[in-house]
């Protein structure tokens, strides 16, 4: 494999693309304008800077980077020659089943089709097209140059030469992949989303804090942030559909999504990326101060 088309700039897809042509691939960066593209590309050079100054990389291998990106505002020019497409858009089934069915009228019979997806049934999605034994899921974790996981994600017609070679390919990004099989949530999200739920529930009915139920999980089960810092990180309304995939294809209580989450995605908390979730990001990005809904 050598050329390497990502769908979407935004936080996933750019650092997909960053992990990519860091390795030398030629990357082609896809979204539908170009102030979406310059946003992308100005997050890479912002994250390569960081890795420049802490000696990670030199001037040379940012400017190399760089030079292995090409950006394109269609799917028609920028799927055109590559050898694999790693779709990045937005968690909605909808969505990406149309990009899905355009793409396997656009891309070389032998391309490869991977979907980013934290949740959403590769099998579905691979019955979209006429190629599902070459379509399978790629769940990189954020942030995609520092994680080490990829989730590979076999649907139910996903060839085992397709997967070999995602494995292999994962590993030559300098990632871990870790095989897993088609069920709402996969692993990662099926685990974490449930826990993030518990916790919103927690705070919902009074049981703690929002700082004190981080605390409880950073010093007592040693994670590195705490469940509603995450949701926050994550985006609420992100945590809101894994969680409605998962209640959906499960039909299990369990998976309900908290009240409270719901009404505050209503709200426009979402978290970092509006600036308010279970904390307040007005003045900082790190989860230093409460937001005022929730101060006892």
């Amino acid at each position: 494999m050598k050329t390497i088309a990502v769908i979407g700039a935004g936080t996933m897809g750019n650092g997909i693309a960053h992990v990519f042509a860091q390795c030398n691939y030629n990357v082609h960066l896809i979204d539908v304008t170009q102030t979406a593209l310059d946003n992308g590309i100005a997050t890479i050079i912002k994250n390569l800077d960081r890795m420049l100054a802490k000696e990670k990389i030199s001037k040379t291998d940012k400017e190399n980077t760089l030079s292995n990106i090409k950006s394109f505002t269609t799917l028609e020019e920028g799927v055109v020659g590559t050898d694999l497409v790693i779709e990045a858009a937005t968690e909605n089934v909808e969505v990406k089943l149309g990009i899905f069915k355009k793409l396997d009228t656009l891309c070389d019979p032998e391309t490869i089709l991977a979907s980013n997806t934290s949740s959403i049934s590769i099998t579905q999605i691979a019955a979209a097209t006429t190629r599902p034994q070459k379509v399978i899921g790629m769940h990189f974790m954020n942030p995609v140059p520092i994680m080490s996981l990829v989730e590979i994600i076999n649907g139910y017609s996903t060839s085992k030469d397709t997967t070999d070679l995602i494995m292999d390919l994962s590993k030559k990004l300098g990632k871990t992949p870790t095989k897993v099989n088609d069920y709402p949530g996969f692993v990662a999200n099926r685990i974490l989303m449930p826990m993030i739920n518990e916790a919103i529930e927690t705070l919902h009915h009074d049981v703690a804090g929002v700082q004190e139920i981080d605390t409880v999980m950073k010093l007592g089960m040693a994670h590195p942030m705490g469940p509603l810092q995450l949701a926050d990180f994550i985006g609420l309304d992100v945590c809101l559909s894994i969680l409605n995939v998962m209640y959906d294809g499960f039909k299990n209580p369990k998976y309900a999504p908290s009240p409270l989450l719901i009404n505050m995605v209503m709200a426009g908390k979402l978290g970092i990326k509006s600036g308010e979730g279970f904390y307040d990001y007005s003045k900082s990005k790190k989860a230093e101060i409460v937001a005022n809904q929730f101060i006892i």
